[in-house]
């Protein structure tokens, strides 16, 4: 299990800010993937920056049990 955590717009529009995910994604990127299929109101996370146990991460970062994942999506001002 993976923990992942979603802040502003995405925490947001998902309700939550923290998602259990039990299955084992291999990469960042598949998880982003999985992320969208399973709650299509999440496709921020594509646009987002990610870290990995609290180190930036791209989508090629490889995925172990108990990782905690945040999305960080960017942010607009004016």
């Amino acid at each position: 299990m993976i923990q992942v955590l979603l802040f502003a717009g995405l925490q947001e529009t998902f309700g939550q800010q923290e998602i259990k995910w039990d299955s084992l994604p291999e990469t960042v990127g598949d998880l982003k993937v999985k992320l969208i299929e399973k709650h299509p109101e999440l496709e921020g996370v594509s646009r987002s920056m990610v870290a990995v146990n609290e180190e930036y991460a791209e989508d090629k970062t490889v995925l172990k049990e108990n990782d905690t994942v945040a999305f960080i999506p960017p942010v607009s001002g004016g």
